[in-house]
Parts: C-alpha cells; sequence; structure tokens
C-alpha cells in the first residue's frame, strides 16, 4: 500500500525562501567578524538549510519510519566519522612533527628554489 503525500505549492515557495533568508544572513554575517564563531554560525545556518531540504524537498517529513531511521543512521555515522577524524587530529603532535629529521628536498630534488637563488 502507498500513500502519496501532496504538499501544497506554497509550502514549497515558503521552504525556497526560508532558504534564501538564510543564505542572505550567510553572506551578510560573512561580512561582519565574529572571531572564531564565524566558522559556528557558518556551520548552524548550513546545517539549518540542510535540514530544510532533507525536509522538504527530499520528502523525508512525510515519508515512512524506515526513511526516517535510515535518515538519522546515517547522520550518525557523519558524527561517527568526524569524532574520529577529529580525535586523530586533535592527538597528534603538530609542533614537533619533523625537527628531528635532517634538512633534506623532498623527492629527491636536490635544490630547492631558495637554495638556487642564494647561489
Amino acid at each position: 500500500m502507498s500513500a502519496t503525500h501532496i504538499v501544497p505549492k506554497k509550502i514549497y515557495f515558503a521552504v525556497f525562501a526560508a532558504l534564501m533568508v538564510f543564505t542572505a544572513i550567510t553572506v551578510a554575517v560573512s561580512f561582519v567578524d565574529l572571531g572564531p564563531l564565524n566558522t559556528v554560525v557558518a556551520l548552524g545556518i548550513a546545517i539549518t538549510k540542510a535540514t530544510l531540504v532533507v525536509l522538504y524537498f527530499m520528502h523525508v517529513k512525510y515519508s515512512p519510519r524506515l526513511t526516517k531511521l535510515v535518515v538519522l543512521s546515517s547522520l550518525f555515522w557523519l558524527v561517527i566519522l568526524l569524532v574520529m577524524t577529529m580525535g586523530d587530529y586533535v592527538t597528534r603532535d603538530w609542533r614537533t612533527y619533523g625537527m628531528n629529521q635532517p634538512h633534506s628536498a623532498p623527492y629527491g630534488i636536490e635544490r630547492t628554489i631558495a637554495e638556487t637563488v642564494n647561489l
């Protein structure tokens, strides 16, 4: 049994208008220096816009529970991957990487451009 849900056009236009407003907000905020909060605000707006697209344009809001479960499972998997990536990134010792290595040119290049100019 397939249940179809016909969404009125005014909902699509309202969602489109909301996406355009969020895009304008993103552009306006990009010109304001919020320090480290620039990224947080931009990601918050992007997540809101993505949620609107998934819910209305991909019809997840009116889909069966199995479809919603698949969407939530994929988001959970994305969170796991991001946590693992950030765990790797945070635990690296960036300040001492390569300090005990002899100075040599990469990939077997005998002289770098700086060495050639200083000849």
